[in-house]
């Protein structure tokens, strides 16, 4: 902020493509926008209607006039919010939310959010009555890798009065949504009767709390250096494969970060602190003649002999199915997979795609003869639930030309050696 108490915003990071306001129509997200728009031409909005209120439609319509008014490009989304997602009723919007961002945020984009020094101070408590560690109490960063772009939250440092005085400065209208007076949400609660309280006694309340997030930030960050290392060392060849015996051999604290890091970068839901305990105790040190697991919001970690998999989604049954496919775009499968074709434009002629059904054979480069893919899947570890999934590409003469990209004909491989071709199966 300026000496006169005018909001500045800080310099973006990094070059960007473009910018995406994830415009509420409240008091925030308006001063965001109204703050950004004379210095940025690439700039678009997003609206989530998340159809929870009586008033969403016209919540809507007061977006779309706003933006229309500051010649900014509005997009409104509407998204079903899953309720039975055992997430909680603010947790699923905000699930459903950040999906319809990360699908409407174009590559190199930044997605640009209006939290400000308030919510920071109120995440940090929150956080802190949930016994969060330091990665948690950091709460919300500035800056961050965000799907195809980054997010970027500029008026982390603002508070928010600072907001209110600008809009009524500029005369700027916005949306009051009622739910925020309800103090059954926990974030309201703080904001409407715990902060009130403190502030009377301590004035600056928000700003140092929101202080301690920055030190924790920083104290995060070199920890996360060191997980890093850790996690390079228990990871082998896949991204989500880790070696047991090797996860084991760290220290108990070392153990935790490491998983927590892990999931991150695999893109799954957060691990509960009983869901690490329980992964450590009971998969991680599982029977190797057993395949324990654990489950949670969508993912699951799996023991398999001396490995620990990560995967997206529940277990899925392969079922009756077949698609033709060309190769000349990518082929989403009924399982959340995708395979696709690159180094080449597509196939010399379409292949039949389907799940397995037991007795295929397959002929492998420089063999003679075919072999059994059952007991080639054995051969190569590939996991029992991998296996049930595997997608297999048939020719029209009934070859089997792969399974999944795991798996390679000699006919299939010497077509990609001609083009630089090759398979790619990407899981969920």
């Amino acid at each position: 902020m300026s000496p006169d108490g005018r909001i500045r915003l800080p310099a973006i990071p990094a070059p960007r493509r473009g910018l995406l306001v994830g415009f509420s129509g409240g008091l925030d997200s308006t001063v965001l926008l109204h703050l950004l728009r004379p210095q940025h031409d690439d700039l678009r909005a997003i609206h989530v209607h998340h159809g929870l209120h009586a008033d969403a439609d016209v919540w809507a319509a007061h977006c779309e006039r706003e933006c229309a008014a500051l010649g900014v490009p509005l997009r409104v989304v509407r998204v079903t919010v899953e309720r039975a997602a055992g997430l909680g009723l603010e947790g699923a919007a905000r699930a459903a939310r950040h999906a319809a961002f990360a699908a409407a945020l174009g590559e190199g984009e930044l997605l640009v959010l209006a939290h400000h020094l308030d919510d920071q101070a109120e995440t940090f408590l929150l956080r802190a009555l949930r016994g969060s560690g330091t990665d948690g109490l950091a709460a919300m960063r500035p800056w961050r890798p965000y799907h195809r772009g980054h997010l970027w939250r500029p008026l982390l440092e603002i508070p928010r009065s600072a907001l209110l005085a600008h809009a009524s400065r500029h005369g700027l209208r916005w949306i009051e949504d009622p739910g925020n007076a309800e103090d059954r949400h926990d974030r309201n609660l703080l904001r409407n009767r715990v902060f009130p309280l403190l502030r009377e006694r301590w004035p600056h309340a928000a700003a140092t709390l929101a202080q301690s997030a920055r030190h924790c930030a920083q104290a995060s960050d070199l920890l996360c250096e060191q997980d890093r290392r850790l996690l390079a060392r228990v990871r082998l060849d896949a991204p989500s494969i880790l070696a047991c015996e090797k996860l084991h051999a760290l220290e108990p604290e070392q153990q935790a970060r490491v998983l927590r890091l892990w999931v991150r970068e695999l893109g799954l839901p957060p691990l509960p602190e009983s869901g690490i305990r329980h992964v450590l105790a009971e998969v991680v040190l599982g029977a190797p003649d057993r395949q324990p697991q654990y489950a949670w919001h969508g993912a699951r970690l799996i023991r398999w002999r001396d490995q620990l998999h990560a995967q997206a989604g529940s277990a899925v049954t392969a079922g009756a199915w077949q698609l033709d496919w060309d190769g000349a775009t990518p082929l989403p499968l009924p399982d959340g997979s995708q395979l696709r074709l690159e180094g080449m434009e597509k196939f010399d002629a379409p292949v039949r795609v389907r799940p397995r059904t037991g007795g295929e054979r397959i002929r492998l480069p420089g063999r003679a003869h075919s072999s059994s893919l059952k007991h080639l899947l054995q051969e190569r570890q590939i996991p029992p639930w991998t296996r049930s999934r595997l997608p297999l590409l048939v020719a029209a003469d009934g070859a089997l030309l792969a399974a999944g990209d795991a798996i390679v004909s000699d006919r299939l491989q010497r077509r990609f050696k001609a083009t630089s071709g090759r398979l790619v199966w990407r899981q969920r």
